[in-house]
């Protein structure tokens, strides 16, 4: 079984998609982010990856107010990131009514504080976002490379008691150009008691079907969605 995960990316409040991680390409897709959720919601999905890109690219949480809205209106398990630096920040988010926090640049630019949240929250609750060009990390919203190899990162975070992570192939992502499966094998293979989710490309139903095969526990699905290449009641169905 795989997890079909939905996207929404905010940015000002609005659903947007980016290509490669570049906000001057951004294509809004709705300006009511809460009914996207509760389509999504109608069509079967239990749980929605949200991200706010001011938040990400400011480095502080800004889209606070839209995720109170999904997760009043919907009974979707929302895991919700960008720009989550401090323990105010956290709490803000959990209390907003996210169930997951993804993290990704404070996992290299602060470790103790983010070891700090797995003790506190436990590893269910914390979600690490590991985005690559190549193999390597890039944080602060893709714009900052870094020399660390995506495995031995995740390896390191393992020990740490991480449970979960997500990982995007940045120069795949809102491209539709189908998924780096190969990557994901490469993770699975040397981490297989992580649960990743695949995240960035994935534009038909067969891709699903081929990330499915490399182990991954949940794939996050968002321009091919919105742009009807994907059938979200279908692959649903399939899921299993």
């Amino acid at each position: 079984m795989i997890e079909i995960i939905p996207a929404i990316d905010l940015i000002d409040g609005k659903c947007v998609r980016l290509a490669q991680g570049d906000f001057s390409r951004a294509t809004v897709y709705s300006d009511d982010p809460a009914e996207t959720a509760k389509h999504f919601e109608s069509a079967g999905v239990t749980r929605l990856h949200i991200v706010d890109l001011d938040g990400a690219k400011n480095g502080r949480v800004t889209n606070l107010p839209v995720l109170e809205r999904i997760a009043q209106e919907t009974d979707l398990i929302i895991d919700f990131g960008g720009g989550i630096k401090t323990n105010e920040d956290i709490k803000a988010v959990f209390d907003a009514g996210a169930a997951i926090a993804n993290v990704g640049s404070i996992a290299v630019k602060d470790p103790v504080r983010l070891q700090g949240w797995l003790d506190r929250y436990g590893n269910e609750r914390i979600l690490l976002g590991a985005d690559v060009r190549g193999e390597s990390i890039a944080i602060d919203g893709w714009q900052t490379p870094t020399d660390l190899d995506v495995i031995p990162f995740l390896r390191t975070w393992m020990a740490k008691g991480l449970g979960q992570a997500f990982v995007t192939d940045i120069a795949r992502d809102g491209m539709s150009k189908g998924p780096a499966v190969g990557l994901y094998q490469k993770i699975v293979a040397a981490l297989p008691d992580l649960n990743l989710t695949a995240s960035g490309g994935v534009a038909t139903e067969q891709d699903i079907s081929e990330l499915k095969k490399t182990g991954c526990k949940g794939v996050i699905i968002g321009r091919s969605i919105y742009e009807g290449k994907i059938d979200l009641a279908n692959v649903l169905k399939h899921a299993d």
